[in-house]
C-alpha cells in the first residue's frame, strides 16, 4: 500500500479509532471512568485530535512543532488543573495501543511513525504542563505577595480568606509574623523545606531589603500529628530555626495571634520591633517584639504603649497599690532594696517579698537590668494616662433636692 492510498485508509477508520480509544479509556482508567461528563468529553476531545493531528504529521512530518497546538487545543483550560501530567501520558499511551492494533500489519513504516509521533507527543504534552506550571507559579507568587502585604497593611477584606485558601495554606490555629532582612542570595525552597519539617506553613514577602514570614502551625499530608500540644515547638523556636534564611541584621517575632485573618495584629508589632530594634545594643537574634515594648513605645507606637499600660500597669494597680509604690521606689531608687525599704519604712525583706509578688502578677522581675526598663516604662506610661484621664474626667453636678 502507498503512502497516499494509507493516508485514504487512516482518514477513513479514524472515527473507528477514535470509538475504541474512549472505550479502552473507560475500561482501563479508573480516573477516567469517575470524571464529570464534561471533563470526558474534554478528553475525547483531546484523543480525536492526537489522531488528526497524527494523520496530518504522517501527510507531512515538517508539521511536528503544530503537534502541541493541534492536540491541546480543543481541551479547555480546566483540563490542564484537573488531569495530571501522568494521567495525560497514561491517555497517549491507550491511544498509541489501539492506533498500532488498528494499524498491524500494514507495514514498518507505519508503525515507525506511530512510535516517533507517540514520542513528540509525550514531550510536547511535558512541555504545556511544564508551562502550565511556570504560570501557575508566578500567579501564586504574586498572589501570595498580595496577601503578605494585605497582611501587612492590615487591610484586609472578604476575599482575604478565599486568597488564603488558593494558596493552598495548611496553617490552623495561631498564627505569627517574622521579619528580617533579605539575604543576598534568598532560597524560597530551601524556607519552604524548613517550614515543612517544623511543621508548619509559611507566607512568604520579599519587600525590597526586608523579608516578611507569616508563620502557622500546619497540619501537612504524610507528616505525623504531635500526641499533645505540648509537643508542639513554640514560635520561638520556629523563628530561631527559621532564622539562617534571613540576611545580617535584626531579626523579630510579632506576638502570636488566633487565626491568620489576624496577623495583622503580629505584623504591625514585628514591624514596629524591627524599626526600632539597633536601639537595644544586646538584642538576641531572633527577638520578640514584645522584648522591645521600651524601644516601641518611646518611638510613639501606641500598640506598645498600649500593651503596657494593660499588661503591667493596670494588673498592678488593681492587685494592690503597694505593689505600684514598692516598685516606682525600687527602681527609682536604683534597685536598691535598703534605699527602698528606708524610704517606705519597712524591712527589707518586705521589699524582696512585694518584688516577688510582682514577678507574679505581671510575669516580669523587677531584678534584672533589661525588664527592670520595661517596668519602669510601663509606670511611667500608665501614670501619665492616668493623669489624663483625671483631667478629663468631666465635674459631678449637683442634682436638686
Amino acid at each position: 500500500m502507498d503512502k497516499t492510498a494509507t493516508l485514504t485508509w487512516l482518514r477513513r477508520i479514524s472515527g473507528d479509532i477514535a470509538s475504541v480509544t474512549i472505550k479502552r479509556l473507560e475500561d482501563t482508567l479508573p480516573w477516567y471512568a469517575v470524571m464529570p461528563p464534561a471533563r470526558r468529553s474534554a478528553v475525547g476531545l483531546v484523543a480525536q485530535a492526537g489522531i488528526t493531528s497524527f494523520i496530518q504529521w504522517y501527510e507531512d512530518p515538517t508539521s511536528t512543532p503544530w503537534i502541541a497546538a493541534d492536540i491541546f487545543a480543543a481541551a479547555p483550560r480546566e483540563l490542564l488543573r484537573s488531569v495530571s501530567l501522568q494521567q495525560t501520558l497514561q491517555l497517549i499511551r491507550v491511544t498509541v495501543e489501539v492506533t498500532e492494533e488498528r494499524v498491524a500489519g500494514k507495514g514498518a513504516d507505519l508503525r515507525e511513525a506511530i512510535l516517533l509521533y507517540s514520542r513528540d507527543v509525550a514531550f510536547a504534552a511535558a512541555d504545556v504542563y511544564a508551562r502550565a506550571a511556570e504560570a501557575r507559579g508566578l500567579w501564586d507568587a504574586r498572589l501570595e505577595a498580595l496577601v503578605v502585604d494585605s497582611i501587612l497593611t492590615g487591610e484586609a477584606d472578604e476575599e482575604l480568606p478565599s486568597r488564603i485558601a488558593a494558596l493552598g495554606w495548611h496553617g490552623h490555629g495561631e498564627v505569627a509574623v517574622l521579619v528580617g532582612t533579605t539575604p543576598p542570595q534568598f532560597d524560597v525552597d530551601l524556607v519552604r523545606r524548613t517550614a515543612r519539617k517544623l511543621a508548619v506553613d509559611v507566607l512568604i514577602g520579599v519587600q525590597g531589603s526586608r523579608l516578611v514570614l507569616v508563620i502557622g502551625r500546619a497540619r501537612i499530608e504524610g507528616q505525623e500529628a504531635p500526641e499533645s500540644e505540648e509537643e508542639e515547638l513554640g514560635f520561638e523556636e520556629i523563628a530561631a530555626r527559621l532564622e539562617p534564611s534571613f540576611g545580617p541584621g535584626y531579626v523579630v517575632l510579632g506576638p502570636a495571634v488566633a487565626a491568620l485573618v489576624d496577623a495583622s495584629q503580629s505584623a504591625r508589632a514585628a514591624l514596629a520591633g524591627f524599626a526600632v530594634a539597633r536601639a537595644w545594643r544586646s538584642a538576641p537574634r531572633p527577638v520578640e517584639a514584645d522584648d522591645l515594648l521600651p524601644e516601641r513605645a518611646l518611638a510613639g507606637d501606641p500598640l506598645a504603649k498600649q500593651t503596657l499600660i494593660e499588661r503591667i500597669y493596670r494588673p498592678l494597680q488593681a492587685h494592690s497599690t503597694d505593689l505600684v509604690t514598692t516598685l516606682w521606689s525600687y527602681l527609682d531608687n536604683g534597685r536598691s532594696l535598703e534605699a527602698t525599704a528606708r524610704e517606705l519604712f519597712v524591712h527589707p525583706n518586705t521589699v524582696r517579698y512585694r518584688l516577688k509578688r510582682v514577678s507574679e502578677v505581671i510575669g516580669w522581675d523587677a531584678t534584672g537590668p533589661r525588664e527592670a526598663l520595661i517596668l519602669q516604662t510601663s509606670l511611667i506610661l500608665g501614670s501619665i494616662g492616668a493623669a489624663e484621664n483625671v483631667r478629663r474626667r468631666p465635674p459631678l453636678r449637683r442634682t436638686p433636692r
